[in-house]
């Protein structure tokens, strides 16, 4: 019995070690805090890639993009762009239009409907109060649409 009883207070010292390492704060072991001034951290950055090409030769403009040191959510207001780390939303502009939108997710930027031809499209990289912290303009070009055969015999 004496085995089994060391057996269990071992066990018992393991169970309380684990619970006193798991309690302890990043802080406690030496890592920064999750959560530091905005002012300590790296600006953030836009990057936008060229629209898909199977969709583009559809009429379907689909842009992908990526932001570093800014997560895309659908927050706004001069309170929000106080919070760290960053959160803020994009601003999409086609072909210099009046008609500017907000993208608020990390999803694919998607446009449907542009004529044939060379279009410019204007991302911006904005914080909750719209302030705009980064750009890229790029350039897409729809080509002309074929018929369908459905429509050519029809």
């Amino acid at each position: 019995m004496p085995s089994a009883f060391r057996h269990l207070a071992v066990a018992a010292a393991a169970a309380v070690f684990c619970v006193a390492a798991w309690a302890q704060t990043a802080t406690d072991i030496g890592r920064p805090a999750a959560v530091i001034p905005l002012e300590s951290e790296p600006p953030p950055k836009l990057v936008v890639y060229p629209p898909l090409a199977e969709p583009l030769a559809r009429g379907v403009v689909i842009v992908q993009h990526r932001t570093e040191n800014l997560r895309i959510i659908p927050v706004f207001g001069k309170s929000a762009a106080e919070v760290s780390p960053r959160v803020g939303h994009l601003h999409v502009t086609v072909d210099d239009r009046p008609g500017t939108w907000a993208h608020t997710s990390g999803d694919p930027i998607i446009v449907v409907g542009l004529k044939p031809g060379v279009h410019k499209m204007l991302i911006e990289l904005a914080d909750p109060s719209h302030k705009i912290l980064a750009s890229e303009t790029i350039a897409v070009t729809v080509p002309e649409q074929k018929a369908s055969k459905s429509h050519e015999h029809g």
